[in-house]
């Protein structure tokens, strides 16, 4: 039984997330702002936490940016839960790290499909051919600890992003289209656009520090990695 954490301030809507997922047959904790539940976060780690982007004391922005600064939570799945529905909204939700975004008014069977794929891709995180290990000079990728380190200090990323990172690396220099990649990592959500994938090669770029540079734009086509391995 997955345990989600719910975080939503509005009395109403909270009570009927928590209703609904348990009645999905979730393990819930549902709690009025961020602060709450980041009291907790540590002694009961969720699987998955649902939250909303307005809330008092500590929203959803800085919660994201709470649990992403945190290498015992930066792991967790977060999808962000608002009124909010522009594009810059969701960039900078993306950007923070939240894994996906639903806007309201919304349809409790989308917002529980999206918990449940994103359960889906957060338990499987590796690719059948996945080596063990990879190294590109001080840059090393273990798939199997889900850890990314430069010069020995650990890059956190999201589940997301890792998933984003070994599509690239164990594609052995072919270029991944957009296709594919919604395949491989979002599991082909409809919802994914073409603007979501580059806001995560951009921040994935921007963690690799000079190693974001092996991410190579293939223009109207996709992305590769182009980094020679190390011995």
């Amino acid at each position: 039984m997955a345990l989600i954490y719910v975080i939503e301030d509005d009395e109403d809507i909270n009570e009927l997330l928590t209703y609904n997922f348990k009645k999905e047959g979730f393990d819930v904790r549902s709690f009025p702002n961020g602060k709450v539940a980041f009291e907790h976060i540590k002694q009961e780690k969720p699987d998955i936490v649902v939250l909303d982007l307005m809330m008092p004391e500590v929203d959803g922005l800085e919660f994201c940016k709470l649990v992403r600064s945190d290498k015992e939570l930066e792991h967790i799945p977060l999808i962000m839960l608002t009124a909010k529905s522009t594009e810059i909204d969701k960039i900078v939700g993306l950007e923070l790290g939240a894994d996906d975004y639903v806007t309201k008014p919304f349809s409790f069977r989308e917002l529980l499909a999206r918990v449940k794929a994103l359960l889906r891709r957060s338990k499987s995180l590796h690719f059948p051919t996945a080596k063990p290990e990879y190294k590109f000079g001080d840059l090393k990728i273990s798939p199997e600890k889900f850890e990314v380190t430069i010069k020995g200090q650990p890059v956190h990323l999201t589940t997301t992003q890792f998933k984003l990172l070994l599509a690239l690396v164990n594609s052995q220099g072919k270029v991944l289209s957009r296709d594919y990649i919604i395949e491989h990592v979002w599991a082909w959500d409809k919802d994914v656009y073409d603007r979501t994938i580059d806001v995560h090669i951009k921040k994935l770029r921007e963690l690799l520090k000079e190693y974001g540079n092996c991410i190579k734009t293939i223009r109207g086509v996709g992305y590769k990695w182009e980094c020679e391995p190390t011995p």
